[in-house]
């Protein structure tokens, strides 16, 4: 996470209960009865947003169901991968500098499989998240062609958000004519990036990685680990921003 994220960060569960604990902690010096109160909050939030079981209804509640395309909209024109991120490999390993990280990479062996199948162009979308680094989407492009074979038509490196991924990448389909996608992404970031790219012209098939299981085993869901934490974030991040973009668009 950039620093520059991290001000957002702190207003979504679960990392802005960790504060709130924190605060708990300090108002119990003062205040003890109220400050156990909010400290105890805290905490069992933390533990609810740290199960398996929270995680997997959250990313849930955001791929299932997805949007489907507009009446009339066509068959779609091209696929369209949306970037995630990137990470830095040093000298020594076999991957070495700016190269796709786990999430882009699996949008890219997604997009590649369904651009083969479907006989379609690619656009890769993705602006300079660091300085001094390549841009997202001219990584992609490289990554694509050498390790999948798979030529990119359209480069939108612009972006460095969902919101201006689906502005900068419909003004280049348009440009060619193109007004219907496969978009493709995880299943939990689709649900607000259709609703930018719907804001934007551009009519969108949901092209989802992959749709989460339910857990196999409750019982172990049930047991906290900090992988939970993460997914119920990234839900949480999703389902903000479905709410400031709908009343964006």
């Amino acid at each position: 996470m950039s620093l520059a994220a991290l001000p957002t960060a702190l207003l979504i569960p679960p990392v802005n209960l960790l504060p709130l604990t924190v605060a708990g902690l300090l108002l119990a010096r003062w205040h003890p009865r109220a400050g156990r109160l909010v400290a105890a909050l805290g905490l069992l939030g933390l533990f609810v947003f740290a199960l398996p079981a929270t995680a997997a209804l959250l990313m849930a509640s955001l791929e299932r169901g997805l949007p489907p395309p507009p009446p009339g909209a066509g068959k779609p024109q091209a696929v369209v991968i949306l970037s995630a991120e990137a990470r830095t490999g040093l000298p020594g390993g076999i991957i070495q500098g700016d190269d796709a990280g786990p999430l882009t990479l699996e949008r890219m062996r997604a997009g590649a499989r369904l651009a083969r199948a479907q006989g379609l162009p690619v656009l890769v979308s993705g602006g300079v998240v660091r300085r001094g680094h390549e841009s997202l989407a001219a990584m992609m492009a490289r990554v694509l062609s050498r390790d999948f074979d798979t030529p990119t038509r359209w480069v939108e490196d612009r972006s460095l958000d969902t919101w201006q991924n689906a502005q900068f990448s419909a003004a280049l389909l348009r440009r060619d004519g193109i007004s219907s996608v496969y978009l493709v992404s995880h299943g939990w970031h689709l649900r607000r990036a259709i609703i930018a790219f719907r804001h934007f012209g551009i009519a969108v098939t949901p092209a989802p990685v992959r749709i989460a299981p339910w857990p196999e085993d409750w019982l172990e869901a049930l047991i906290p680990e900090a992988g939970a934490w993460q997914r119920s974030y990234w839900a949480m991040h999703e389902w903000i921003g479905c709410l400031v973009y709908a009343l964006r668009a």
